[in-house]
């Protein structure tokens, strides 16, 4: 084998790798992407049974139903539609009605959305940027004069 054959078998090789390396990546990014709905856009969406998706919007005036220890139901709304949420764990602080809210989680069979996070905003003139985006379109969200 010649100087030039072991050069280009050597960068052949190098780009194979890189190849396998950048195509794993995205197979593994693809399998671990989540996507963010708003109530109203469920409407349309195509879900599989048990995907995982991030839901959004502000939590509903008069929905959270405390349950035994660390179990709460809820309701998210864009003011179009609202989905019932059902949440076991520590819920963050600053969580209350009429305040941004994402949830993560999936579907149950029954409509109910189980999640597994779920973030609040953290002061008063923070929301989720997709939140606050989708509620912008929808002219329900105004920003603070402050």
């Amino acid at each position: 084998m010649t100087r030039k054959q072991k050069r280009l078998s050597i960068i052949f090789g190098a780009l194979a790798f890189l190849g396998a390396a950048t195509g794993l990546t995205f197979y593994a990014l693809g399998q671990k992407a989540s996507y963010f709905y708003m109530p109203d856009d469920l409407k349309t969406a195509n879900l599989q049974p048990g995907q995982r998706i991030r839901l959004g919007g502000l939590v509903e005036k008069g929905t959270i139903v405390r349950g035994q220890g660390t179990d709460v139901a809820f309701s998210v709304t864009d003011t179009g539609s609202s989905v019932k949420v059902r949440y076991t764990g520590i819920l963050p602080d600053l969580f209350r009605e009429d305040q941004g809210v994402i949830t993560e989680g999936s579907f149950e069979a029954d409509g109910t959305f189980k999640a597994d996070s779920v973030l609040a905003k953290h002061d008063e003139n923070y929301m989720p940027r997709e939140v606050a985006d989708s509620l912008k379109e929808k002219g329900v969200w105004q920003e603070s004069t402050q």
